[in-house]
């Protein structure tokens, strides 16, 4: 126990708060005549245009045949940091169909990834070319995808305003109503016993 609280004074206090600045933003990329881009070798990938989230330029890349040879079935998709850093970038992200973008689970479920420069990350295998090709994805030979992005900035620690405790007082509902019992000071009723009469208050004997 502190010398304060044995000597009944009041704690001191005080709090801090951790914070993880982050920039958010996304890039949709559609894809105008899939069945053109069938044919792209499997590993080469057909790339978006360049954006910028976080104060950092990045891009899509589509592999119409996957990214791997041990995944040539699939389309692939991956998120490249398209510049040269000195410090590995670190950024959360998801890519979806756009028609999907409300159903995606939330960002506390997304690891954060350290992007290199050039670095990429994505998904080798996005969904299987067979299942795509029947699906409500792919609409008059096109679709699109929708990356988004959170970049996280430096963490830090600063110090906050401690949360201020009000100290409440004892009740002293008793020594009110002994008082105007005393004193008689509001009394509207008057008793009368013994042959004595006693002052007394409506609102206390209705209560």
């Amino acid at each position: 126990m502190s010398s304060a609280s044995a000597a009944g004074g009041k704690p001191s206090g005080s709090a801090s708060a951790i914070a993880a600045a982050s920039t958010s933003g996304y890039h949709i990329l559609k894809i105008d005549g899939y069945s053109r881009t069938k044919g792209t070798p499997n590993g080469e990938a057909l790339k978006s245009s360049q954006f910028a989230v976080g104060g950092h330029r990045w891009r899509l890349s589509y592999y119409p045949n996957s990214y791997k040879s041990d995944s040539a079935d699939y389309i692939s998709v991956y998120l490249q940091l398209d510049e040269n850093v000195t410090e590995d970038v670190k950024a959360q992200y998801k890519i979806n169909f756009a028609n999907l973008v409300e159903k995606q689970p939330s960002w506390t479920s997304r690891t954060v990834r350290n992007f290199p420069s050039q670095g990429i990350w994505g998904y080798p295998q996005f969904i299987k070319r067979e299942n795509f090709e029947k699906s409500e994805h792919l609409k008059d030979d096109c679709f699109t995808i929708r990356c988004d992005v959170v970049v996280i900035h430096d963490i830090s620690t600063k110090e906050t305003t401690a949360p201020k405790f009000v100290s409440v007082p004892p009740p002293e509902l008793n020594q009110h109503l002994c008082e105007l019992f005393k004193t008689e000071k509001g009394a509207d009723v008057v008793f009368e016993v013994g042959g004595e009469t006693i002052a007394a208050h409506r609102c206390v004997l209705a209560s």
